[in-house]
Order: C-alpha cells, then structure tokens, then sequence
C-alpha cells in the first residue's frame, strides 16, 4: 500500500470520485490508500461539496513549505531579478505570494495564471520578462506562454516591448476597473432577461413576481457597482502616501 504525502494525480481521482457520488471507501479502494486518508484529505479542504483538487494540493505545499528551512540564496537571487527589493524578507513575501495565488485561484484563475498574475503584483517595476516568469515559478516556457495567453485575453496583464524584440509583461491594474464594469454589464443582462419572463408570465403571476425582483435588484446592483468602480477608478492610478513623521513606509 503506497504511503507518503497525496499526488496531484490522486487529489484529482479524489475530487472525480466525489463528482461521481462515490463513497469514501471506494475512492480510497481504487486510490489502494486508507479510508483515512481519504476522509481528512476531503474534510480538511472543504468538505465533499467545496472539493477541489487544484487548491487541496496547493494548500499542502503551503503547509510543506512553511515546514521548509527560510528560502535559500538562490531564492534571493531571483528576487532580485525579478524587480524586488532586497531589503525584503523573502521567506515572508514567499509565504504572501502562495497566499495571494490561493486567492486568485479561488476567483477562478487557473494554477499557472494565478501564479504569474501574482509575481507581476509584488514585482517593483510591475513587469517581468518570460525568462523571468520560467525561473520564479520553475517551470517550462510553454507553461508560461499558455498562462499569459489566457492574462491577456481577459485584459488582465499587457505586453511591453522593450530592447529591440525583448518583451515584458506587465500587470493592468484598469484591469480590476474593467472587470467590475463587466460584472454590471452581466448584471443588466441578467436584469433584461428576467424581464422578458415578467412579459412571458405575467406580473401577476407568482413567477413573474419574481422575476420582476430579480430585475429589479439586478439593476440596483448594477448601478450601484458602475457608480462605484467609475468613483474609485482613479485610485488604481494614485501613488502610496509619504510615510507620516516617525513612521517607517511599509516594507522598510
């Protein structure tokens, strides 16, 4: 019987199983792993209803690499060439870097894009090169192709041509502006189809009551969301405050 820490492939089987409605003991059977494990494995992520392999298996390396020594030199180095500061703790921002990518990921994000959606955020000059991206995140340049591909079809980063046919990849940050406008858009499309079932159902019907609500706090919504993203878009753009007097700018 295997032992040792849960496969990506396994959490996979594991997440499959629970889609089937298989119990517990059959999805451990074909894992050839003990009920047990099975059982803390779904429980500890989410439960049979929340599952999901991509996080379960990026939680634990979470936790492996908090149980980890600090990061190493090399670790350091490649800050550096990403653009950080080196007065940073690396090990702190490593740990942030996991968090947000979690994050992203939770929003719908695939692993590779939340990743490097994520070091482009915490990289000071905002950009990074491929090369760059591959060394970080320690994977092949096609993975890191199909994830810019994918940031740049949902407006989320863009591309910089720098030294001739060099390219960087830089973080949108109108993007976030972008995408609540998209949601109110959603919204009111909601809201109008809610209100072809009023006209289908009739207002007096119980159904077309509810439909009539439904478009009704739709459009709310989406005003409201509108009015907020076009008040607060200039806050993407603003610069930190100055540090107060005796105080020390974040990060220093």
């Amino acid at each position: 019987m295997p032992g040792g820490r849960l496969t990506a492939q396994e959490r996979q089987q594991i997440a499959l199983g629970l889609a089937d409605d298989l119990a517990y003991a059959e999805i451990a059977r074909r894992l050839d792993r003990p009920t047990s494990t099975v059982t803390r494995e779904v429980m500890r992520h989410g439960g049979p209803g929340a599952y999901r392999a991509d996080l379960a298996h990026r939680s634990a390396q979470q936790a492996a690499h908090r149980r980890r020594p600090a990061a190493t030199a090399r670790n350091a180095r490649v800050s550096r060439a990403a653009g950080r500061g080196t007065g940073q703790d690396d090990a702190a921002l490593r740990a942030y870097e996991e968090t947000f990518t979690t994050l992203l990921m939770q929003s719908g994000l695939p692993r590779m894009s939340a990743g490097v959606l994520t070091l482009l955020y915490v990289a000071d000059s905002g950009s990074l090169t491929a090369a760059e991206l591959v060394e970080r995140l320690e994977v092949s340049p096609a993975s890191v192709s199909k994830a810019v591909a994918l940031l740049e079809n949902l407006g989320l980063i863009r591309r910089e041509r720098v030294e001739g046919r060099r390219e960087r990849y830089a973080a949108d940050g109108d993007a976030w502006y972008q995408s609540m406008v998209a949601a109110a858009r959603s919204n009111a499309q909601l809201a109008q189809a809610a209100r072809e079932g009023v006209g289908v159902l009739g207002r007096e019907t119980p159904a077309g009551a509810r439909l009539e609500n439904m478009a009704r706090f739709m459009d709310f919504v989406g005003e409201s969301i509108t009015r907020a993203a076009e008040q607060a878009r200039e806050l993407l753009h603003t610069p930190p405050a100055p540090a107060a007097d005796g105080e020390e700018a974040p990060g220093a």
